[in-house]
């Protein structure tokens, strides 16, 4: 979605109260964010409009909220040049385009992965059945809508995003987990690979530990893949109960920066074993 959306003032800080609410990167379904709306209000039309130009302002001055810049568009080319410096888009329907870059940014760190008894005892069981690029669309769709724990309105995958997204996973960089309660999908998340970096965008779950199951068979295959780092963009409790830990932005972002492009898995992950 292109600009023509002018909000400044109350309805500016009214709407991104809500939006706020709604956005949980890679999270439980429902869950809140600690980014402060209230700054929103103010700052808003100070914030610097991308044009046709492939370029992003220095994430590094963005302030702790994040918000760093609107507009542009969500072709692959913009959006892996993102990824690449740690930017992430965000946004409702009614809203232009806005990117991301917060301080400290939350990540986890495949080693650091923490696993209770009681999931320890259901990996054992092996009660769902655990695939990768197999039905992304779906994924990407559950995540927009209605789970548990989440309203029908509380989403921020917009149209715009599903179909931006659908295409990176079409070009091999987009990659959705799959947890299957015999052939029902019953949880799943989806995210973006670049270098050694597993950047999570969102999960859901229609039964109890769905997409947490599906989240630590990812990790454990990720670690044993050699990536470096999962991007959870916020620190919810249901992350941060799984290992997540805030990160200063500038380490985040130098950690990127020696990322090689080279060694990104580029292509579909179906052939991998989860």
């Amino acid at each position: 979605m292109r600009g023509r959306i002018w909000c400044y003032g109350f309805v500016v800080y009214k709407y991104m109260v809500k939006i706020i609410q709604m956005k949980g990167g890679l999270s439980a379904p429902g869950s809140g964010t600690p980014w402060n709306a209230e700054i929103y209000g103010s700052t808003l039309s100070m914030i610097p409009w991308l044009n046709e130009r492939l370029v992003f302002p220095d994430p590094r001055r963005a302030s702790r909220h994040g918000l760093m810049a609107r507009g542009g568009d969500l072709s692959p080319q913009r959006l892996l040049l993102a990824y690449a410096k740690g930017i992430f888009p965000w946004f409702a329907e009614w809203q232009p385009i806005q990117w991301y870059c917060p301080d400290p940014r939350y990540v986890l760190w495949p080693d650091k992965l923490y696993v209770s008894a009681s999931m320890r005892s259901l990996l054992r069981r092996e009660p769902f059945r655990v695939t990768l690029d197999q039905a992304f669309g779906q994924v990407i769709r559950a995540c927009a809508g209605p789970s548990a724990g989440r309203s029908e309105d509380s989403t921020w995958i917009t149209d715009s995003m599903i179909e931006a997204y659908e295409e990176l996973h079409r070009l091999g960089y987009a990659h959705s987990v799959e947890v299957w309660d015999g052939e029902t999908l019953v949880g799943g998340l989806y995210g973006v690979s670049l270098g050694r970096v597993f950047f999570g965008e969102s999960m859901f779950t229609r039964v109890s530990n769905g997409s947490k199951y599906g989240f630590i068979r990812l990790v454990r295959m990720l670690q044993r893949e050699g990536f470096e780092l999962i991007d959870c963009q916020q620190g919810t409790q249901h992350l941060i109960s799984l290992g997540a830990e805030p990160m200063p932005r500038n380490d985040f972002l130098d950690l990127l920066a020696r990322q090689d492009p080279a060694t990104t898995r580029c292509g579909s992950w179906s052939d991998m074993t989860i």
